[in-house]
């Protein structure tokens, strides 16, 4: 697997496999709040397609270096290649949720995606409103959604797949410095940050057995104090890796590990860039996945009323670039380990922590 990129279920082939056609647009006559709306810029090339495509994010979130940056960049990304017009509303409260979905739906997009565990309700109340209007929804299980509608389709990924694979470089690096501890900052208890934290947990006592993982969650995405925090208690009680699984809030945690000398590991996009104290990151194709739905739509393969599950034998998560200070060593063992998993040697990953 290329380091620092996912390239997730390239190829036309493997794309219409997972995606079948779904219903068409429109939309009902509803009433919406505002919301506050940013377009994402004109294209250096002429439009070739007519497909409106509307993002629903939460405000200042599109430059968090992780999830919410990845899904914009995946908007962009179809822009670009697909010709598709493409809006983003960025929602103040969640209380924005479904009006911004329904101002979507109701102006005639074609798709609308909902980025987050956190707008799963609202996207099924905009769903049910709107049901000849497609949604698709990152990190909702579709057939959780109440009323299970058959316009949403479900965009999750496995993220105990590559928290094993942190978990185990974390442990064997932690072992080289004297130590059985390490740690994880998550943002809420949700199930995407639950099944990287699971993973992470079973990776380090498969690496080194007796390792000790501790985790907590700070509330929030953004606020990057809370996320430090939580990293320098966790490393004053011995972490000599912390793993941040918290967004924008999450550079705290980084942040703490590097002013405390020890490894501080990336979530969802490469954040290599921070310094060599980042020891790698899960990197999640949340982009990837965006940019596949979209074009799904256009070439009419969309299908709504179920998931679409992207793993690491469909490059969907990965190891993101390796600190040149992590031991050669470790890194071989690790790489191992990943093409075993890719391989489907390594299965019943847990996905859930008490």
């Amino acid at each position: 697997m290329r380091r620092g990129t996912i390239r997730l279920l390239a190829g036309a082939a493997v794309a219409a496999a997972a995606l079948v056609l779904a219903a068409g647009c429109g939309g009902s006559d509803e009433t919406s709040g505002a919301a506050t709306e940013t377009t994402t810029g004109t294209t250096t090339t002429a439009p070739t397609s007519s497909l409106k495509v509307g993002l629903v994010a939460d405000a200042g979130q599109l430059n968090d270096n992780g999830f919410n940056e990845l899904a914009y960049k995946g908007l962009k990304r179809a822009e670009r290649e697909l010709g598709v017009t493409g809006r983003v509303v960025e929602a103040k409260t969640a209380a924005d949720y479904i009006p911004n979905m329904s101002t979507l739906a109701r102006q005639g997009f074609d798709l609308v995606i909902g980025v987050g565990f956190a707008q799963g309700d609202a996207i099924a109340a905009a769903a049910k409103r709107f049901p000849d209007t497609r949604f698709a929804i990152v990190d909702v299980d579709q057939t959780s959604l109440e009323g299970k509608p058959a316009n949403v389709q479900g965009l999750l990924f496995r993220e105990e797949q590559v928290g094993y694979l942190v978990g185990y470089l974390a442990a064997l690096e932690a072992k080289r410095a004297g130590s059985t501890s390490i740690s994880a900052v998550g943002g809420f208890k949700e199930p995407p940050v639950d099944r990287f934290i699971a993973g992470y947990r079973a990776g380090a006592e498969a690496a080194v057995p007796g390792t000790k993982v501790a985790y907590g969650y700070s509330q929030d995405w953004e606020d990057q104090a809370k996320c430090k925090e939580l990293a320098l208690n966790q490393i004053a009680a011995g972490s000599r890796v912390v793993f941040q699984v918290a967004g924008g809030c999450g550079l705290g945690a980084l942040s703490a590990a590097k002013d405390e000398g020890v490894w501080g590991i990336g979530v969802d996009g490469d954040q290599s860039f921070l310094g060599p104290h980042v020891l790698t990151s899960a990197l999640k194709g949340v982009d990837s996945a965006v940019f596949l739905t979209i074009r799904s739509v256009e070439n009419g393969t969309f299908a709504g009323g179920k998931n679409v599950v992207f793993g690491i034998d469909q490059d969907g998560v990965g190891l993101g670039t390796l600190s040149p200070n992590a031991n050669a060593d470790d890194v071989a063992a690790v790489e191992e380990v990943e093409q075993q998993m890719a391989g489907g040697g390594i299965t019943g990953i847990p996905t859930t922590v008490s």
